[in-house]
């Protein structure tokens, strides 16, 4: 029989991916969660910088990071350096300081031009989750599992579904666009 509840879950999955991905995007203010996708060569294994430090945030425009090993100071000061946020980490023994420097023009343009493209990626996600519930639909048609009739009202019910995941990430990209612009 066929299940939509699986293929909407595996969008709310997509979506939460989406809203993770939106935090670590750097506005001007101070957020621990822009050092989530940063991940640090330590042990022989990459770790994200919340397993090798604790990470705090004390001032809006100020993050630290204190290291829990001192050999891995200079580890996550070089990923934080090559890592697409533009930060520059100031050392104080164990201590990484990131100050959050304010967002000029450009660099706003060019966050509302990744966050567009984050959203629709996210978007292609979802349609072809829709996709393959339809391809499942066929399939069950096919084999006289269910009627035309019952094809027709999953299929509507998936499209709904996928409307309400899509709209969920337009407005989404439009909160954050917002987030960004405002000074």
């Amino acid at each position: 029989m066929f299940n939509d509840k699986s293929y909407s879950l595996k969008m709310d999955k997509t979506i939460e991916v989406f809203t993770k991905e939106l935090s670590s995007l750097r506005t001007g203010r101070a957020n621990a969660a822009m050092l989530d996708l940063i991940k640090v060569e330590v042990y022989g294994q990459q770790m994200p910088i919340n397993q090798v430090g604790s990470i705090t945030t004390p001032e809006p425009r100020m993050i630290n990071i204190q290291i829990w090993d001192q050999n891995n100071v200079a580890l996550v000061d070089s990923a934080i350096k090559k890592s697409e946020l533009g930060l520059n980490p100031q050392i104080d023994g164990q201590l990484i300081r990131l100050p959050i420097p304010e967002l000029n023009e450009e660099r706003r343009t060019e966050l509302k031009k990744m966050i567009k493209s984050m959203g629709e990626k996210c978007k292609v996600s979802i349609r072809n989750i829709r996709r393959e519930a339809n391809e499942e639909l066929k399939k069950l048609l096919k084999s006289k599992s269910i009627g035309e009739d019952e094809e027709k009202s999953f299929e509507k019910n998936v499209q709904n579904i996928t409307d309400k995941h899509i709209s969920t990430v337009d407005e989404k990209v439009t909160s954050k666009e917002k987030e960004i612009m405002t000074i």
